[in-house]
């Protein structure tokens, strides 16, 4: 009983490392896209966004709320994949009316981009739905998005 129990008890041990080292894309070592960088969304309202790319295939998305007087949108959460050599996803942002402080609807961003370094580069699409879920915009046209990793020091 003794010698299953620590049977046992060096597996979960080697799973929990297994699990803990273990990145989107599978590969067990880091992914070049993750952390935390600088991108210009050329044809977004307001331009400059922060990503974050986590290791477990999440990603969070934040912008100055000024891009659209009417509407509040600025903090966006999503999840990434591999493909290749590209990074493929998409994030989501609720939408509020800066008036009447309300849900009015969601704004789904996906993206297929390309690490290179300390540098992204590809192109995102957006669809815009209603408060019911009905789609009301998109998909926009392919847009450019240029990333530069925040680096230290």
């Amino acid at each position: 009983m003794g010698k299953l129990r620590t049977a046992l008890g060096l597996m979960v041990s080697l799973l929990a490392v297994q699990a803990c080292s273990t990145v989107a894309g599978g590969t067990g070592s880091v992914n070049p896209v993750v952390g935390a960088w600088l991108v210009n969304d050329v044809d977004a309202p307001f331009p400059y966004h922060m990503y974050v790319f986590n290791a477990d295939g999440t990603l969070q998305q934040a912008n100055p709320d000024a891009g659209d007087p009417k509407t509040s949108d600025s903090d966006g959460k999503g999840i990434w994949i591999t493909g290749g050599d590209r990074i493929k996803g998409r994030w989501v942002e609720v939408v509020a009316d800066r008036t009447t402080h309300r849900f009015t609807g969601r704004t789904e961003v996906s993206f297929d981009i390309k690490v290179n370094g300390d540098t992204f580069s590809g192109t995102e699409t957006a669809r815009f739905y209603d408060a019911g879920g009905v789609l009301t915009g998109g998909p926009t046209a392919p847009g450019r998005l240029e990333g530069r990793r925040i680096t230290y020091p």
